[in-house]
Order: structure tokens, then sequence, then C-alpha cells
């Protein structure tokens, strides 16, 4: 309940007004004025003139100013450069967590994943092999070479045997006689190409038959040398097997034999430790590589992280499109953000440092929109910014309200009045504020003095809430204080007076 500036009962007499001039200075001294009205004659021009003072409950209002604003509001871009293939949503669009908003080129990609995966499937099938170890046939192989090889040792150990060295004899003693009739067939040869080269010479025969001659008789000397090779051969061999096997042949065959045990050892006892772990280490790498380009498939995706609504588009498909979170015009060529999206509604209200110590989490807050000037909705206070901010030399803080009513009616943008609910006062001493006034920087009242004459009485005031002012101290219930100044007295001279 607000209490009137004047006492009641002036309704009903000769109109007047009251006013409140911001300050007045007279000879140094400051003051807040209360300005007379045109007056009547009076019978009891204390009454008249001041007001009680009265104790009354009392609820403090805060008030401030603020926006209408989403609640959650982000900008989307992709984590990688690169050019939208295609935008899904239009503004105003309702989305939902997950949904796909847009997609960025990604062929390049996708080629990319693909290898991956072809390696992977790679290192898999190796790493398979090696954990399995060897297939049967493998060591069958294997064992029949290790077999082999040991029987070509042991014959090199045994030496050669007196039918081999016949036989070697044998081979010598053929390869001789057949050097004995190619070196006769090519004596043969010779002496007809002797024969036909003076024939020739007479004109006895053509050109062509001793060229026929010429040739039996080259062919002749390649057989005689083909021959005597053989013999060389032959000859090589009959001392061999006659001297029996030496020492680096034998040498020689027990390695073949060692290698070849080797390997079935190995193929036999599968893979070894080191082998396992290092196929595992090429799966795992192949696996990473794999994960990655997957990865970058999925960030060509832009997804909406909350549930929210569409509110600006920025850029379509073929545009050049950059990770930001700033916005940019979608005219351009080259964007930073897709779309922005939106959840909720809430009001960013700014609290002067002066009332910031009377807002608190959960308190309810009354706002009244400029759409709606005869409305006033419901909320109340989500949080206050730990810091400051300073807006034309003047010191704020932010306040986050929740919008309790009105989410149907209000919206992103508008501009609201707030008055936060604050102390409730019980028995609160008030008066009009225009009965405040100031004496050189200190405030009081004017009350009545032993003459009914208006005298200046310091007070400490509290909470202005509407036109009144609770007093903390200074006056008590029932005291009368000056709210109009008697005919023909001025506030600058009752000013004066106190002071001397």
């Amino acid at each position: 309940m607000q209490l009137p500036l004047v006492n009641p009962k002036f309704v009903k007499q000769t109109p007047w007004l009251v006013g409140l001039v911001a300050a007045a200075i007279v000879g140094g001294t400051g003051v807040t004025a209360i300005v007379m009205r045109a007056n009547a004659p009076r019978t009891n021009i204390v009454e008249e003139l001041t007001v009680p003072v009265r104790a009354q409950d009392l609820t403090i209002r805060i008030s401030a100013n603020g926006t209408v604003q989403p609640a959650k509001r982000v900008n989307l871009s992709p984590k990688l450069s690169g050019r939208l293939a295609e935008v899904y949503v239009e503004q105003g669009q309702k989305v939902q967590r997950g949904e796909i908003i847009a997609r960025m080129e990604s062929a390049e990609i996708e080629a990319q994943l693909s290898q991956a995966q072809a390696r992977l499937a790679s290192a898999q099938a190796n790493l398979d092999k090696v954990r399995t170890g060897s297939r049967p046939e493998d060591i069958a192989e294997a064992r029949a070479r290790v077999n082999q090889a040991q029987a070509s040792l042991a014959q090199v150990r045994a030496g050669s045997r007196s039918e081999e060295v016949a036989e070697a004899r044998a081979a010598l003693t053929r390869a001789e006689a057949q050097v004995t009739e190619a070196r006769s067939r090519l004596d043969l040869a010779s002496e007809r190409v002797r024969r036909n080269q003076y024939l020739a010479s007479e004109g006895a025969i053509t050109r062509d038959d001793l060229d026929v001659r010429l040739d039996e008789e080259r062919r002749a000397r390649a057989a005689l040398d083909q021959q005597q090779a053989l013999v060389s051969e032959a000859r090589q061999r009959l001392d061999r097997i006659a001297n029996g096997s030496r020492p680096e042949e034998i040498a020689q065959a027990q390695a073949s034999v060692a290698e070849a045990q080797s390997r079935l050892d190995a193929l036999a006892n599968g893979s070894r430790s080191e082998d396992i772990a290092r196929a595992e280490a090429e799966v795992q790498e192949a696996q990473a590589n794999v994960r990655f380009y997957e990865v970058q498939l999925e960030d060509t995706k832009v997804r909406a992280p909350f549930d929210g609504l569409v509110v600006q588009k920025y850029a379509d498909a073929g545009s050049f499109v950059t990770p930001a979170t700033s916005a940019s015009d979608a005219s351009s060529a080259t964007s930073t953000s897709v779309v922005a999206i939106a959840e909720g509604l809430e009001v960013l209200a700014k609290v002067p440092e002066a009332d910031i110590s009377q807002i608190r989490s959960g308190q309810t807050v009354e706002i009244v929109a400029d759409a709606f000037p005869n409305e006033v909705f419901q909320g109340n206070v989500r949080l206050v910014a730990p810091e400051a901010i300073r807006e034309r030399d003047v010191t704020l803080f932010q306040v986050r309200v929740v919008i309790d009513t009105g989410l149907d009616q209000l919206q992103s943008g508008m501009n609201v009045d707030l008055k936060f609910l604050g102390e409730q006062l019980e028995d609160a001493l008030v008066v009009p504020t225009v009965a405040i006034v100031t004496n050189r920087g200190q405030t009081g009242v004017l009350i009545p003095d032993a003459n009914n004459q208006p005298q200046f009485k310091p007070v400490a005031v509290g909470s202005t809430i509407g036109n009144q002012i609770q007093i903390l101290d200074g006056l008590q219930t029932g005291d009368r204080v000056f709210v109009e100044l008697p005919p023909g007295q001025r506030l600058e001279n009752i000013i004066r007076n106190e002071m001397q």
C-alpha cells in the first residue's frame, strides 16, 4: 500500500499542485525543495501542510530494464573449412539435438577412408596368418627338402663308387672317339674346299658350289670344338669321382641341410611372439587411421547441439564456410557460420551497483514488456553475473531472469521493465518522498516546532518504494512532516534560519 502525498481531506478543498525540484542551491546549501500551492484560508495549517509518519508492511521493489533473449543460442560452424554440399533447414524451423543441419563436400575424405579400410583389412589378414601358424602342406614340403638335403650330404660324405668311376672313364673314352671322328670330318671338308677353290678359279664350278663346301667346313670345325669341350668336361668329372668329395663340397652340403632344417623348425613351431606383436601393432595403426578418417567424415556433418529453433541462416549450398563462431552475411561468397539455433527465452537485466546486493538467485521478478504494457508476467532470478560491466560510466551487473509466464507472448529482442521483489519490511516507518529535504548534504525532513513552524530534522532513510521512502532513524510513528510550506515561507529561508 502507498501513502498519499498529502492529507486526504485536502482533496475536497481548493485544487493545488505538489512537485519536487531536483536540487536548489542557496548560499552554498543544497536542498530538495517542497514547492508551494496556491492557498485558500485554512483553519488548521499544520494538519493541512503535514502528514503523519506511518508504520506499514512493505515489499521492496528494485527496478531495472532488460531485454528478452534466447536462453541458449549458438552459431553453428563446420569443424573443417570447405564448401557446403547441402543445407537441410530453413529459418524458423524446429530441430532436435543431433539432427543433421548441413553437410560439407566429402569426396576426398571418403576416398581416403576407403584406402585406410583396405590397409586395415590387409593388416588384419596378416595378423590372422601369423596367429594361425603354418599350414600342414607347408610343413610337409619343408620336411621333404630336409630329407633331400640329408641324402645329398650322405652321398657326398660316402665318396664315389667304382661303378661311377668306370662310367666316368667310359664317358671320357666315348668323348675322345667322337673328337677323332669330328677331326676326320673336318679334314675331309677342308680338302673339298681346296679342290673346289681350284675348280672355281678355272671356272669349272659356280661360286654357289664353292660356298656350300665352305659352309660344310665351318660346321665340321664347330662340331670338333664342341666335342673337345665335352672331352674336357668328361675328364674333369672322372678326376672328381676318382679323387672323392672335397671338404668344401661336404661343407656346402651340410649348410644346405641346416638351412632346410631351420625352415622346417620355424614352420613347425609357429610364429614368434615378436612377430605376432608386430602384426598386432600394424592392425592397431591401421584401425587408428580408419578412425581418423571416420571422424573427419563425421565432421563434415553439421549437427544441432540441442533442441531448438533456427533463428538465422547465414549460408546456402555451394557457399564456402570456415570454422568460427561469429555470424556472417549469407550474401557473401564466404561465411563463418551456417545457421544460428536458439532454445528457450530469458530476460537479460542490467541492475545498478547500488541495488545488486538486494538481488539473489530464485528471487521473484515482475516483467512488463513494452509490447504488452497492461500485462505483468512472472519470472525468477536464475543467476547474477560475478563481474560488473560499465555503460556510459555507470556500473551495472547483468542478471539473468527465467520467464515463468508469458512465453507464448514474449519474443526475443523485446524490451521489458522489471521489478525484483525484495525484502519484506514489517511495520516500516514511511513518509512521502516529497517530504525529504537536504541541508548541506544531510538528509532530513521539516517537522513542526513549538510554534508549528517548519524546522529541519536529520533522518536516516532506507529504500524508496513507489512515492514513499523508508525512515530508519530520526522519526517515530505519529510524528508529522511537512509536505508543503506555509504561505509566504521559502525553503532557503528556513534552512538559513536553522544554520543561524
